[in-house]
């Protein structure tokens, strides 16, 4: 992560450090587009509009690290790596469909 690390983020309150964790460039967009479905880098590029390649790379890793995302070294040719939510990842679903359910009014 880039400020604090997993340990720093654990010892606060449980929610205040997932919403850093997600609050980061990009990461709300690609936790939305993984609930859809593996991810791969340069559709991402694709999809996120104003997205380059070190802060996908970096919010990729940040979510991998924090167990949200799965990545997954795809052996075909041409070797490709998806992202795929982990169990933990879609367990916050339900979290954020309450959340938008919410902020609509």
């Amino acid at each position: 992560m880039t400020t604090q690390n997993k340990s720093e983020i654990e010892k606060e309150c449980p929610a205040e450090g997932l919403l850093k964790l997600l609050s980061g460039k990009w990461k709300p967009q690609i936790f939305l587009l993984a609930v859809n479905g593996p991810l791969r880098f340069n559709a991402l590029l694709r999809e996120i509009k104003g997205a380059n390649k070190q802060s996908i790379a970096t919010a990729l890793r940040e979510l991998e690290d924090f167990g949200i995302l799965d990545k997954k070294v795809i052996q075909l040719k041409p070797l490709h790596i998806e992202y795929n939510l982990s169990e933990k990842g879609a367990s916050l679903i339900p979290v954020f469909k309450q959340l938008e359910v919410f902020s609509q009014g």
